[in-house]
C-alpha cells in the first residue's frame, strides 16, 4: 500500500485500498477448532454448508492461505467509500486530559454508515457468481441488514431480513434504509416461519434475540431452492472481509506512528467487526514488528466473553447451525433490550474467541449509561455521533487512558455512526435510560 497524509489535514491518513483479504487463521500455531455437524457432531464438510452458502464463501471457511484476493467487481464497489479515514481524536484527546494519542478509524463513511458492507458486498457478489437471485438473513440494530439490502441491489439479489423485534421497534429508520435499497424486513420473531411460531407460542412478548432471527432466516433459505443465507458475523469468512479495516489501518498508522499501536479497542457482539480491526494488529505483533494489547469492548448486558463458556454451541436459537467453538452465554439466552443490537447476541465469532483463548485478546464489559456518556463526550469535542455499539469501544479506551496516563498510541475501530440511532441518546440525554 502507498500511505498519503493530507498537508491541509494531517489529522487524516489515507492509504489504497487493499488487494487481497487477511486471514489470521492461516498464521496461528494453534488452528481454530472445527465447526460441527449439529447431527453427527463431525467437522461440517462443503457438502453440508451448500444448502446456505455459495462455493466461494464456503472454500474461505475452511480456507488456510494467510491472503485471498479481492475480486475486482468487490474492490470497485468498495472505491466508494474506502479507504475509510484514521483520524487523530485531537479533540477527544484535550478532553480526557491525557497524553496519549488517540486515533480512530472511521468505518461510518460507507454507504449505510458501518463495516458492515465490507463483507456484505462479498457476500453479494459470490452469490451472484453462482446464479442466486435471493438471500435471507438476520440483523439486531438494523447495520447488517441494511449493508445486505445495499450489496443485493449493487448485485440484482433480493434480500429478506429478520430484524430482532427490539430493534425493529425502536429503530424504524434502519428498516426503512432497508426497503429503500429494495429489502424486505419484518420483526423476529415472526409468524412466518415455523421457529418464529414456536417462539411466540412460549413467549408472545418476547423481545427477540439474533439468535431467533438467525434461526427463522436460515429456515426460510435452507426450504427454498432458490434461496441462500448470509450472515453478518461470526463466520471465518465474514471475518475474513472485514480485514480490510485493519490492513487499511496499520498502514495508515505507520506512515505517522512508526512503532505502531500500542493498545487497540473495538466493540465486540458477534466478532466480525474487532477482529477485521484487530487482526492485522495481531500479524504484525506475531512477525515481531510491534507488540500491541487487543482489547473486545462488550456490553455488560451480554458479556459472552467475559462471562461466557469456551464450548459448542449452536449459533441460532432453533439448533439450525453447525455447532461452533465459541464464548457464549447459552443459545437460549435472551438479552435485555439494550440500544446496542448489533452487541445483543449470545455468542461471539470462533475466531475471535480463539484468540481470546490464547491470550492474545482481552475483553472487559461496559455498561450502557457508561458507553454513551463517552458516546456524547466524543460527538461534543470530534462532531461524530458514534453508533451505540462504538461508544462501547470509546468508553474502554477512555477508561484505559485515565488509568495509564503513560505517553501511547491508542487506536479505537469507530465501527459505524448513530445518526440513525438519535432516539437511543435522546434517552441518554432526558436521563430515561436503563
Amino acid at each position: 500500500m502507498t500511505t498519503h497524509v493530507d498537508a491541509t489535514s494531517p489529522d487524516l491518513i489515507t492509504v489504497d485500498v487493499p488487494t487481497h483479504w487477511y486471514n489470521l487463521a492461516a498464521e496461528l500455531d494453534e488452528p481454530i477448532p472445527p465447526h460441527l455437524h449439529p447431527g453427527t457432531k463431525e467437522p461440517v464438510g462443503p457438502d453440508d454448508l451448500a444448502a446456505l452458502f455459495p462455493a466461494g464463501l464456503i472454500a474461505q471457511e475452511v480456507s488456510t492461505e494467510p491472503y485471498i484476493e479481492i475480486p475486482e467487481p468487490v474492490r470497485e464497489i468498495y472505491r466508494m467509500w474506502r479507504p475509510s479515514p484514521l483520524i487523530r481524536a485531537r479533540r477527544f484527546e484535550e478532553s480526557l486530559n491525557t497524553g496519549a494519542r488517540i486515533y480512530v478509524k472511521y468505518e461510518g463513511v460507507s454507504p449505510v454508515g458501518s463495516h458492515k458492507t465490507n463483507s456484505a458486498v462479498a457476500q453479494a457478489y459470490y452469490n451472484s457468481v453462482d446464479g442466486v437471485r435471493k438471500l435471507t438473513t438476520e440483523t439486531g440494530a438494523g447495520q447488517w441488514g441494511s449493508a445486505l439490502a445495499f450489496a443485493g441491489a449493487q448485485f440484482g439479489i433480493d434480500v429478506e431480513v429478520w430484524q430482532v423485534r427490539a430493534s425493529y421497534d425502536s429503530k424504524p429508520y434502519r428498516g426503512y434504509l432497508m426497503r429503500t435499497y429494495g429489502g424486505t424486513v419484518h420483526p423476529s420473531p415472526s409468524d412466518l416461519t415455523e421457529a418464529g411460531r414456536a417462539m411466540l407460542a412460549k413467549d408472545p412478548n418476547t423481545t427477540g434475540s439474533l439468535g431467533m432471527a438467525v434461526s427463522e432466516a436460515v429456515e426460510v433459505a435452507a426450504t427454498h431452492d432458490d434461496t441462500r443465507y448470509a450472515l453478518g458475523s461470526v463466520l471465518n469468512h465474514v471475518v475474513l472481509h472485514q480485514s480490510v479495516i485493519g490492513q487499511e489501518a496499520v498502514e495508515q498508522l505507520a506512515g505517522v506512528e512508526p512503532g505502531g499501536a500500542d493498545v487497540v479497542f473495538g466493540c465486540a457482539g458477534g466478532g466480525s467487526n474487532l477482529a477485521g480491526l484487530s487482526f492485522p494488529f495481531l500479524r504484525e505483533k506475531l512477525a515481531g514488528r510491534s507488540n500491541p494489547r487487543i482489547v473486545a469492548a462488550e456490553p455488560a448486558a451480554c458479556p459472552s466473553i467475559t462471562q461466557g463458556e469456551y464450548r459448542y454451541d449452536h449459533g441460532d436459537v432453533a439448533g439450525l447451525t453447525p455447532l461452533l467453538k465459541m464464548h457464549t452465554l447459552g443459545m437460549d439466552f435472551v438479552p435485555d433490550p439494550i440500544h446496542a443490537g448489533g452487541l445483543r447476541y449470545h455468542g461471539m465469532a470462533p475466531a475471535l474467541s480463539h484468540t481470546v483463548e490464547l491470550g492474545l485478546v482481552q475483553g472487559i464489559a461496559i455498561a450502557q449509561r457508561k458507553a454513551f456518556e463517552a458516546g456524547v463526550q466524543f460527538a461534543r469535542t470530534q462532531g461524530i455521533v458514534p453508533a451505540p455499539e462504538s461508544t462501547h469501544a470509546i468508553a474502554a479506551a477512555a477508561a484505559h487512558v485515565a488509568d495509564d496516563p503513560t505517553e501511547q498510541v491508542v487506536v479505537i475501530g469507530l465501527s459505524g455512526h448513530g445518526q440513525l440511532d438519535l432516539p437511543a441518546y435522546a434517552e441518554f440525554l432526558d436521563g430515561t435510560m436503563a
